[in-house]
Parts: structure tokens; C-alpha cells; sequence
């Protein structure tokens, strides 16, 4: 599977079933309570990581937040 993550190309191999809260794990993201996940567009509610799929050619964008002064 192709998707875009973070405007770059990303190959998945031997994945069938990915959801949004597998691919934070797979991409081995730091504490990703504090990382909001847009898939094609729109943000994902975070009570639904576990069960909203990424497939094929879907744009997925990690947003970090961060506090400033």
C-alpha cells in the first residue's frame, strides 16, 4: 500500500488491516497523546484511532502541538 505521510510517499508492506492508532505505533511516534492525525483532510477524534483505517493513496498528517511564550 502507497499512502502520503506528511507530504511524503510512504510503501507499507505486508500490512492489510492498518488503522490510524497502528500506524502511530509503526512510525514509533513519541508520545502520541499529543499528536492530532488529519487523514485526507480531516481530523480524526481521537476515540477512533483504533478503529478508522488507513488504505490505499489516503494523505495522513501527523500535527504536533506545542506550547509557546
Amino acid at each position: 500500500m502507497e499512502i502520503r505521510l506528511n507530504g511524503e510517499s510512504r510503501f507499507i508492506d505486508k500490512v492489510t488491516n492498518l488503522s490510524v492508532a497502528g500506524l502511530l505505533e509503526m512510525e514509533q511516534v513519541a508520545s502520541p497523546e499529543m499528536v492530532a492525525v488529519q487523514l485526507n483532510g480531516e481530523i480524526v477524534d481521537r476515540g477512533t484511532y483504533q478503529n478508522t483505517m488507513i488504505v490505499d493513496r489516503n494523505e495522513v498528517d501527523f500535527l504536533y502541538f506545542m506550547a509557546g511564550g
